[in-house]
């Protein structure tokens, strides 16, 4: 079982993604991410297997969930900086969102 210290060691921040492209790289189908933290944590790279309900084109703005405090996993030719935070639905990933992204500022902290 984990224990609330467990929790508490990882940085969930909200951030707004900036730019997003396909990453035809990886081993399964992904997008590279870059992600507008806050001042504090500043922008940040991600690779996130969400393209079973996400286009690039539809993801520029979203506002979304990451752990921030993870060393950096190389996939292929690209370094991720973050975990993207969402749900494994029968269909894909699905983005774990904040319900009202207007007054979630970037860097946001989730407790």
């Amino acid at each position: 079982m984990a224990v609330y210290d467990d929790f508490a060691k990882l940085d969930i921040r909200a951030g707004t993604i900036i730019k997003a492209e396909a990453f035809p790289k990886a081993r399964k189908p992904a997008c590279k991410l870059t992600i507008d933290f806050g001042p504090e944590i500043g922008i940040k790279r991600s690779s996130a297997q969400i393209t079973d309900f996400y286009t690039p084109g539809e993801l520029v703005g979203k506002k979304i969930l990451g752990v921030v405090n993870f060393p950096p996993r190389q996939i292929a030719d690209f370094f991720s900086e973050v975990l993207v935070l969402g749900t494994d639905s029968k269909g894909g990933i699905i983005l774990a969102v904040p319900d009202i992204p207007g007054e979630t500022e970037n860097g946001d902290k989730l407790c």
